[in-house]
């Protein structure tokens, strides 16, 4: 009996030990300049356990088939020496990291819209992504990322071309040994072709879950169940954990009624909303066996000097959501 007992609590024990912390992430935006370890310490301190490391290619306009990438005109960031340096430095204060290299099209037009009019311009836009994103799969493997994204919000490109993007994550498989994933938008995530090639389906979490001007937890929350109910419903198909490649909402006025939403106007400064909205969020997902975590957006390397009181943007710092996510991150 004292034998059963003891066996007991080992299996008790191994399966409790065997879950899998939740990525309590955030977005890293590129920085300009160089930056060090003093730039590392606030994500530390907000109690991140992952960061998404983002170097990006350029696209003219939505027809242009050439992504430019890895050039001097860029910021440090962006390039494959500033997302080395900055994986380092996030590393080096124990802070894994999701490299996820993407794509802006001039003039801040939706990446997803992007598709080529001529077979000739799409095997143009498919060598050229191919080197682009190959770059970075070289860059992950060498310095054992543990996950990579292979692309961002680009559901024409990927539902009009599937065999390219089938071939492609084989090639990619070939330089880089870490987990995959594939980041698309929260009214396309269903339709990605290749998911079942993928180790967590990845969704920018944008939905829209009120239309009220402040709205409560519960409100929020309710919201949530049409859109968690499609999620689960692709979940179960594909039997792979969900992952948040980006989640977050502004500190506005109506922030859940389109949270993709960020234009540049001022005002309407709403930190209850932000609040309410993360929260319900959290309760939501993150105590999901299935869910594997999300990544804050975004995170800016210069904290002292971002966000605050009169910032209705997405980034939490110098608000009161920072504390708000420093205490939901440290309870995981």
């Amino acid at each position: 009996m004292k034998n059963l007992f003891i066996l007991l609590i080992s299996l008790i024990f191994c399966s409790c030990s065997g879950q899998q912390p939740k990525i309590n992430g955030i977005s890293f935006v590129a920085s300009p300049k160089e930056i060090n370890e003093t730039n590392i310490d606030p994500v530390v301190k907000v109690n991140a356990n992952w960061a998404a490391v983002m170097p990006f290619g350029f696209v003219k306009n939505l027809k242009e088939p050439t992504v430019v990438f890895n050039t001097e005109r860029q910021w440090w960031g962006e390039r494959e020496d500033g997302a080395e340096r900055t994986i380092e430095l996030l590393n080096k204060k124990g802070i894994k990291v999701m490299l996820k290299p993407q794509i802006w099209v001039w003039r801040g037009e939706f990446t997803g819209n992007i598709s080529m009019d001529s077979e000739a311009d799409w095997k143009t836009l498919e060598n050229s992504y191919e080197e682009f994103i190959m770059l970075y799969a070289r860059l992950g493997h060498k310095l054992k990322v543990p996950i990579l994204c292979i692309g961002t919000e680009l559901h024409t490109f990927v539902q009009k071309r599937p065999k390219y993007w089938k071939q492609l994550i084989k090639k990619i498989r070939s330089v880089y040994s870490g987990k995959l994933t594939y980041a698309e938008n929260w009214d396309q995530f269903a339709n990605a072709p290749f998911w079942d090639q993928m180790d967590y389906i990845g969704v920018d979490a944008y939905f829209p879950v009120s239309q009220s001007k402040t709205p409560s937890v519960d409100e929020i929350k309710e919201g949530w169940q049409i859109h968690k109910n499609k999620i689960i419903t692709l979940q179960r198909t594909i039997k792979k954990p969900v992952l948040f490649t980006e989640y977050g909402y502004r500190s506005v006025h109506y922030t859940g009624k389109q949270p993709w939403d960020s234009n540049r106007v001022q005002g309407n400064v709403n930190f209850e909303a932000q609040n309410n909205a993360l929260t319900a969020l959290h309760e939501e997902f993150w105590k999901e066996p299935w869910f594997a975590g999300g990544f804050l957006w975004k995170w800016y390397h210069n904290h002292d000097k971002v966000g605050g009181e009169d910032n209705n943007r997405f980034t939490i710092q110098n608000k009161p959501s920072e504390k708000l996510i420093q205490t939901l991150y440290k309870d995981d």
